[in-house]
């Protein structure tokens, strides 16, 4: 359930990787990448926040798609 605070609309981890359709794993390896650069949320409970422009970012990651070939 999204977190609302100051009037914008926060998401958890677990929310984002159902919504940008990854998993959890991705996700954290993509932050530590700096994929969403350095600014981290979390709330009273410790757990990471998510802007809807930083999971429209996230969205955007999805959409790349390689193609690897061998042998062709």
């Amino acid at each position: 359930m999204p977190l609302v605070m100051n009037r914008q609309t926060y998401y958890r981890t677990a929310e984002v990787c159902r919504m940008v359709g990854i998993s959890r794993n991705t996700l954290f390896r993509w932050l530590k990448r700096g994929l969403l650069g350095e600014c981290e949320r979390r709330d009273r409970n410790g757990w990471r926040l998510f802007t809807e422009d930083e999971i429209d970012s996230l969205r955007g990651e999805t959409s790349r798609v390689t193609i690897h070939r061998t042998g062709v």
